[in-house]
């Protein structure tokens, strides 16, 4: 029997609108780049991915041009010609020969997942080991950095059955203007919802420590990467005085980092991305790093589109326990999308396609007319 084989990758830089400027630490973003990945095999079929950053370079070490060069120049090149089936030796081929590039990486696997499901009729959640549930509650972030227009927003989420996890992006401001924004939200909102912050390293371990504690104090639930991901003792020293649970973030590069995290005890509750670690298949490994060290879990996004999000989602299904949820809400940000039919959210949770692969189908004009030339 012979081999199907991949014929081509193309991937293409596409710039969305959104509903509203996203502010975060180090960088507010004005609209959202996704890189797709076009996946074509032998068979006819074509696997879908996502290669998506929260601010390019501002954020980390790939940018949409870097992933979208690298995979046309290095990536691409190692797999034409390779089985389509064997995701195992596909993924293995790439990490030999490039170091790094997890978000290009991520978008690959996705693509081949995304073909393998197709071709088997299979969800990519039944390629990963079988789904436990079929939706995964999803978290808002609440981003203006207006504390009534902030407030407000959360009302019509509650009203609406859309969110009722809000996670606020802090850091940017002054640390005492930041927790007044913060306590007053969580004071409006009561016990109708649980409120989390961001600070995305935002902060360094003086100002942390008092911070913490204050967040901790006034309800809230979760504080996400207070400082410094190269501070691993501050954040050692953190997670064990810090009333409310610290989790990390952009301290999970790849799979060893979130061994290393576990081991010294640096967070009690890890963020998993698939772009960060490599892929769908990758993001589970660390999922079971920290299972084994009682470690909680949450599903983080990269605020990709439709096709990175389900991507995660599949992934996510899988996993026995996600303690805080999810922050799947990617595609809710964005006025236009490149999918037939996006996304469901209803009743506080993203609801994830039994069709078969990651279950979406690229619209070709839409695609067409938002393809950066």
């Amino acid at each position: 029997m012979s081999s199907i084989l991949i014929e081509s990758i193309q991937a293409v830089i596409v710039d969305l609108p959104t509903i509203r400027p996203h502010k975060l630490a180090m960088h507010t973003m004005q609209n959202q780049t996704l890189v797709v990945i076009r996946l074509r095999c032998s068979d006819g079929i074509e696997g879908l991915g996502e290669s998506t950053t929260i601010g390019g370079l501002a954020y980390g070490n790939e940018s949409p041009e870097s992933i979208k060069q690298n995979i046309d120049s290095h990536l691409a090149p190692l797999l034409v010609g390779q089985d389509a089936s064997n995701i195992n030796a596909a993924m293995l081929r790439l990490d030999k020969a490039a170091k790094g590039n997890t978000f290009a990486k991520s978008g690959l696997e996705s693509a081949l997942l995304d073909a393998q499901g197709k071709r088997l009729g299979l969800p990519v959640s039944e390629l990963l080991g079988g789904r436990v549930r079929d939706g995964l509650e999803v978290a808002w972030t609440l981003a203006s950095g207006d504390t009534a227009r902030d407030i407000a927003e959360a009302e019509q989420m509650l009203d609406l059955r859309r969110h009722r996890l809000f996670k606020l992006k802090i850091g940017a401001n002054e640390v005492a203007r930041d927790l007044q924004h913060v306590v007053a939200i969580k004071r409006a909102l009561g016990e109708r919802a649980s409120v989390r912050v961001d600070v995305n390293q935002g902060w360094d371990e003086s100002q942390a420590i008092r911070a913490c504690q204050v967040l901790g104090d006034n309800g809230i639930d979760l504080i996400e990467q207070p400082i410094s991901r190269i501070n691993r003792a501050g954040q050692v020293r953190l997670n064990q005085r810090s009333p409310a649970p610290i989790m990390a973030d952009e301290s999970i590069e790849s799979v060893e980092d979130a061994f290393s995290l576990a081991a010294d005890g640096a967070a009690s509750v890890f963020a998993l991305k698939i772009a960060k670690n490599g892929g769908p298949r990758a993001v589970l490994r660390t999922a079971q790093i920290a299972e084994a060290a009682g470690i909680a879990l949450y599903g983080g996004t990269m605020l990709e589109g439709a096709i990175g999000t389900l991507a995660s989602a599949h992934a996510f299904v899988t996993l026995r326990q996600l303690t805080w949820g999810t922050e799947l809400f990617g595609p809710l940000l964005l006025t236009e999308e490149i999918v037939t039919e996006p996304p469901v959210y209803r009743d506080f949770q993203l609801q994830v396609p039994r069709t078969p692969g990651l279950g979406l189908t690229l619209d070709e004009e839409r695609l067409k007319r938002f393809a950066r030339s």
